[in-house]
């Protein structure tokens, strides 16, 4: 539609601009990226539309990638730059970060707070709860050192499922638009970049004891040993096998899944990307991911929960909300703001769920 095309020129913008799509649109955000969802966007559109456009969007996509590889020329193993970490065997994955080591502006007060209750230097804690907020699970138990304490946060020590998936579907997008517009010579270099993210992927993130993908804490050369709905981005990037797909399947409905739809964490810690809470995006990257692979029951059973407890609570409220508790299907809670009424993803997740039958 129109408004597809116009949303996805604007984000084209933002990236033409300033070489990534900021965390928001205002100065004080420059300094961080949105997890890179823009190649997901280009996809809604077809690539016949107009030659020309797709060809400049398939730049676009070049540009977003060169920002969040900057520097891996360089790296050394066991060294990390920006938004790169290069692994023992001279591997290259991606981690959160922001460019600014201050107390954000947004939360000024709150991250002063933070950073007087840790012991670590206050920039070191500015810079992680700056990341934290760039992959937009701000704040959940993943980047905490003790699984609990925001003052522990440790998000640019860790190599992320969802972010590295993000790029590895940008990688293969890449390649694929570089096909389409027979630029042999970035289809080899792109196919080339999305193998061996997969093969590092596998690697580093994929547990194959529990069947689940797990954070990777770099700086300790360990996986983080806390299951999230993240691990089923692999899915929703194609980026797992089949057997892969099965096995998270499994530890999803075993771990994950709650009366009211897919819990985001299974630890309880009062943060807003922790149980109880579920958000709109997971259960779309969740239903989505599982039908690529097949695991249709799976995928119906959270979106029919999904949608009751966004229904319930509509019939309670007249709103729909930002995040909804998935544990006793009422509005959700935690974090450092109000609960936000009115919320896009929710909206558009729940039109989509329902139209594509629940």
């Amino acid at each position: 539609s129109d408004l597809v095309e116009s949303m996805i020129d604007d984000f084209g913008g933002l990236i033409d601009a300033y070489g990534h799509i900021p965390n928001g649109a205002r100065t004080y955000y420059l300094s961080r990226s949105q997890p890179p969802f823009f190649f997901a966007m280009v996809g809604l559109s077809p690539a016949a539309r107009d030659p020309e456009a797709y060809k400049a969007r398939v730049a676009l996509m070049r540009r977003e990638h060169a920002f969040w590889m900057e520097g891996e020329q360089d790296l050394k193993p066991g060294q990390a730059h920006r938004r790169v970490v290069a692994l023992a065997d001279d591997t290259v994955l991606n981690r959160y970060w922001d460019d600014r080591e201050t107390p954000r502006d947004e939360s000024y007060r709150e991250d002063l707070e933070t950073a007087l209750k840790s012991s670590r230097p206050a920039a070191d804690v500015f810079r992680d709860l700056r990341a934290g907020a760039e992959s937009g699970w701000d704040y959940s138990s993943r980047w905490m050192a003790d699984g609990q304490s925001l003052s522990t946060i440790q998000t640019t020590a860790i190599v992320p499922v969802d972010l590295n998936s993000l790029m590895y579907g940008l990688e293969a997008a890449i390649s694929a638009g570089c096909a389409r517009i027979a630029d042999a010579a970035c289809v080899g270099e792109f196919d080339a970049r999305a193998r061996a993210r997969k093969a590092a992927m596998d690697a580093v993130l994929w547990d194959a004891a529990r069947g689940v993908y797990l954070d990777y804490l770099w700086t300790g050369g360990e996986r983080v040993d806390a299951l999230s709905a993240a691990t089923l981005y692999p899915l929703f990037v194609d980026a797992a096998s089949p057997d892969q797909a099965k096995a998270v399947a499994s530890a999803t409905r075993a771990q994950l899944l709650a009366s009211g739809g897919l819990r985001t964490t299974t630890r309880r810690t009062g943060q807003q990307w922790d149980t109880p809470n579920g958000w709109a995006p997971m259960q779309w990257v969740a239903v989505a991911g599982l039908r690529r692979y097949g695991e249709t029951a799976l995928a119906s059973d959270i979106s029919a929960r999904w949608l009751a407890t966004v229904e319930r609570e509509y019939r309670a409220s007249g709103k729909m909300l930002e995040k909804y508790d998935v544990e006793e299907a009422k509005a959700g809670g935690g974090g450092e703001y109000p609960l936000q009424d009115g919320f896009g993803w929710s909206n558009s997740v729940t039109r989509a769920l329902q139209e594509s039958g629940g």
